[in-house]
């Protein structure tokens, strides 16, 4: 079977699914390919190892919360503030929230990250590279921010969506009051 990088995708967006539907106990190479409406052993054929298929899915998800180039490049020209800063961490929100399976998912894996190594390799490599990145864009960007700082909304951002994803503490509070409080604070 030539493999192909569409059908890769579609294997990794339904292994994304399985993850967020039915946990890391749920995600074998057979749950795949059902998600994904192809023959018995295509995500093996793609993906050889469990291992392989975690590491796949960690790239897909970080290829989905990947920001808009295009986005990017428009607030670049605009000066740095907080509120800029603000209109970014919201922007994080906003893809996060958009597609629930991937955030889902990223915590399934966090937690699975927790029992497994390869696992926790894998995805915390990918996380602190994440990481780098946004301290190294807040710092060329010029925004306000340490990176000190940026760990701690990092923080805030998962514990949000979590709390946001699963069972809100307060779902009468807007999300988007709790990004403008959090910058407030965080950068006071």
């Amino acid at each position: 079977m030539a493999r192909n990088d569409d059908r890769r995708a579609v294997l990794a967006d339904a292994g994304i699914r399985v993850l967020a539907q039915s946990g890391a106990r749920g995600l074998t190479h057979r749950a795949v390919d059902a998600e994904a409406g192809t023959p018995r052993g295509t995500a093996s054929n793609y993906f050889p190892t469990r291992d392989a298929l975690i590491a796949e899915l960690v790239s897909r998800i970080g290829e989905r919360l990947t920001p808009d180039p295009e986005l990017l490049a428009s607030r670049a020209t605009q000066k740095p503030t907080r509120a800029l800063f603000a209109t970014y961490i919201r922007d994080v929100i906003v893809r996060l929230s958009t597609d629930p399976d991937v955030s889902l998912a990223l915590f399934e894996l966090r937690l699975e990250a927790a029992r497994r190594p390869s696992v926790a390799e894998s995805l915390g490599a990918w996380r602190r590279q994440a990481f780098e990145g946004d301290v190294d864009f807040t710092s060329q960007a010029g925004l306000p921010g340490t990176r000190r700082e940026i760990a701690l909304f990092h923080y805030a951002i998962d514990g949000l969506m979590l709390d946001r994803l699963t069972v809100p503490i307060d779902p009468e509070t807007p999300t988007d009051d709790i990004v403008e409080d959090l910058v407030t604070r965080l950068l006071a």
